[in-house]
């Protein structure tokens, strides 16, 4: 497949870089989305598939990877190219013509435009220092949950401050044999309701909270028996089936930091009319982006995609008048789509 041409490449495919796909397709804009996981969804169908999610607008509650899948419905229409299990290696600029692309398996994508959706870069848990880990990773100890059911019954050690912590927490707490949080000191980085009520099922004593820190694990053929937390008056063995360290991922940008873009602390600064960056013709949207007042989240990320999807037109269909159209009332969208008359 070398020499394919699209009118936007997408590097990404999570959340942000498939409604992407909505706003430029409601424009005519082709798009080829590459990402390197096996599938679409990016972190949350990697990491969390699935977790709650609470901040989608009309979704009160709806999963990582029931996102995921309404997206992927939304956006059939579309008919987007997908190559996953890939990732972007080159970029090279082609006069008048926008962008070749090179991905690591040969193949090369002719694209007008280009947009970096790849949330922080490439990720990879942070690994916690606790000695012979790796004995146990992967197979009771835990970085990600894509099956909550698979946890039913175990002794579960959490570990960590942050929101992950404390959604796993509350999430794995009906389901598990027992839960035992364990972080270095008695403040949380997470939302003050999730502590609110992590605090509610300890004291009522459905879950163990513990002030300390793992030092030692205990088991064989890489199944966990029992974790040693140090605290503050000593050390404690606790029964421990699964291992599910949260000390947040580190984040790779990759090739991406090669292609002389601006860069600040490892995210690309855009501008806020058209999350354009540095380059022309190469937007960058979602968590790998960075302006004054930017906050990462999903909603965030899709405002994004559709200023972004306004300029790509003007750069993909130049001279072309671009009239602003409601889904709710455009016959020419509700025929785009597949809305029966």
């Amino acid at each position: 497949m070398e020499g394919s041409k699209t009118d936007v490449l997408i590097i990404g495919a999570g959340p942000v870089g498939l409604f992407a796909v909505f706003e430029l397709g409601l424009l005519d804009m082709t798009c080829h989305l590459v990402d390197i996981l096996d599938r679409p969804g990016g972190q949350c169908a990697e990491l969390y598939p699935e977790k709650p999610i609470y901040d989608i607008p009309g979704w009160p509650v709806i999963t990582a990877q029931g996102l995921v899948d309404q997206l992927m419905q939304q956006i059939a229409p579309f008919k987007p190219v997908f190559s996953f299990g890939r990732m972007v290696t080159s970029l090279e600029r082609i006069e008048h013509e926008g962008f070749r692309v090179g991905l690591d398996d040969g193949q090369t994508v002719n694209a007008r435009v280009v947009v970096i959706a790849a949330g922080g870069g490439s990720f990879q848990p942070k690994r916690p220092p606790i000695p012979g880990i790796e004995a146990f990773e992967g197979k009771s100890v835990l970085y990600s949950i894509k099956r909550m059911e698979a946890l039913r019954g175990h002794d579960l050690v959490i570990v960590g401050g942050g929101d992950s912590a404390l959604d796993w927490t509350l999430n794995l707490q009906p389901v598990a044999r027992r839960v035992t949080l364990v972080h270095r000191r008695p403040e949380f980085r997470a939302a003050p309701d999730s502590v609110n009520r992590m605090r509610a099922l300890w004291e009522s004593g459905d879950i163990d909270f513990r002030i300390g820190q793992v030092t030692k694990l205990d088991g064989e053929d890489g199944q966990l028996s029992t974790v040693t937390i140090r605290e503050a008056d000593g050390e404690t063995r606790v029964a421990c089936t699964r291992l599910l360290p949260f000390f947040g991922l580190t984040m790779k940008l990759g090739p991406v930091a090669d292609w002389g873009l601006s860069l600040h602390e490892d995210r690309i600064p855009v501008d806020t009319e058209k999350f354009q960056t540095s380059t022309s013709g190469i937007f960058a949207i979602g968590d790998i982006n960075t302006y004054p007042g930017k906050l990462k989240l999903i909603l965030s990320g899709f405002h994004e995609a559709a200023l972004m999807a306004q300029a790509a037109k003007r750069i993909v269909s130049p001279g072309e008048r671009i009239v602003f159209q409601y889904t709710t009332s455009s016959t020419s969208l509700h025929k785009k789509l597949g809305v029966p008359d």
